[in-house]
């Protein structure tokens, strides 16, 4: 046998190698026969099919056989339908065994949208079984006494099936949960109630359905802690105390001002008043010499002027005190001997 017949032996051998792997993979006779045996009654060429759509062929068949096995009849387009839309079909139909198992109504669409949604429907299905407990964080409030309260509460929610494809997460219920806390506290009359009786801002809150429009059902709320923080009351009348100190002096300085610069507006009015009388003073020397140019005013008219200036500075004199009477008199025989 020449070295032709050698190459031209083992290439067939190759091709009916690589024939056999072809038949066998776009023909999953093992996955048939699996699904056979299990009670899933699937065809051949259905099988084809989904392998030429590119369609995972052992997570569909597996998938089928669980729910059948836990007595669950799910449709095989149902799920290759879904794979094409994005979504996972092992989470899927594991929760909806487990809902089937606790006795949780959910049903194919429902599990598929929210799957489909972003959300883990197996995880949510293990929620409804096991509630979770969320821890608050630290919530500050203050009673009607002004005493600070610093409030810490563990939520116990239960995924709600219904609302999880379109309903508010876990930052919502802690949310509405810390603004009921904090109403709950300002409603109270004392602090000390509050830190007797604890139970009552469970109850009020509860009362307020805070779970609506949520993907969680919330099951309890459960103070954790108390601390008793600053006395706020006290820290807004200081406050309040202090900025009426601040208007007072204000309205003080501005009344202070004002007294100011009335006194000093009266001040320059007396100033002009007597430099207006000191000039209508210096006229009448000058009217009165006129007056004798143009025969106006006679020497008996001029002496009566006189004896009136005279009677009038005796009768300042005897007015004043009697030390600054004599220097006035001092003052005013100067001025006439002068």
């Amino acid at each position: 046998m020449g070295d032709s017949q050698v190459f031209v032996i083992v290439a067939i051998g190759l091709g009916a190698i690589f024939a056999i792997w072809l038949i066998f993979y776009f023909i999953p006779v093992g996955i048939w026969f699996k699904a056979l045996v299990s009670g899933v009654r699937i065809s051949l060429l259905q099988l084809v099919i989904m392998r030429w759509r590119k369609v995972p062929v052992t997570i569909i068949v597996n998938s089928l056989i669980a729910a059948t096995k836990a007595g669950l009849l799910l449709n095989r387009n149902s799920l290759e339908a879904h794979f094409l839309a994005g979504g996972n079909v092992t989470r899927v139909v594991n929760a909806l065994i487990s809902a089937d198992k606790a006795n949780i109504k959910l049903d194919f669409q429902t599990a598929t949208a929210i799957d489909l949604a972003g959300r883990d429907v197996l995880e949510a299905v293990k929620m409804s079984v096991n509630p979770k407990v969320i821890d608050t964080p630290s919530v500050t409030a203050v009673a009607k006494d002004g005493i600070q309260l610093i409030c810490k509460a563990r939520v116990t929610v239960r995924a709600n099936i219904k609302q999880l494809v379109g309903g508010a997460g876990e930052e919502t219920v802690l949310a509405r949960v810390g603004e009921g806390i904090v109403s709950s506290i300002g409603s109270a009359l004392s602090h000390k109630s509050v830190l007797e009786n604890p139970d009552s801002i469970s109850k009020v809150v509860l009362e307020k359905g805070l779970d609506s429009g949520t993907a969680f059902e919330i099951l309890s709320i459960d103070i954790a802690d108390i601390d008793v923080g600053k006395n706020i009351g006290a820290f807004l009348q200081m406050d309040q105390a202090n900025a009426d100190k601040n208007i007072a002096q204000a309205r003080a300085e501005e009344r202070r001002a004002m007294a100011v610069a009335k006194e000093q507006e009266m001040k320059a009015k007396a100033e002009e008043s007597r430099a207006n009388l000191i000039q209508a003073e210096a006229e009448i020397p000058k009217a009165i010499a006129e007056a004798f140019r143009e025969g106006n005013l006679g020497i008996m008219d001029y002496q009566r002027y006189q004896n009136i200036k005279a009677d009038t500075r005796m009768r300042d004199s005897i007015s004043e005190p009697p030390g600054s009477r004599s220097k006035k008199g001092i003052k005013d025989n100067d001025k006439e001997s002068f």
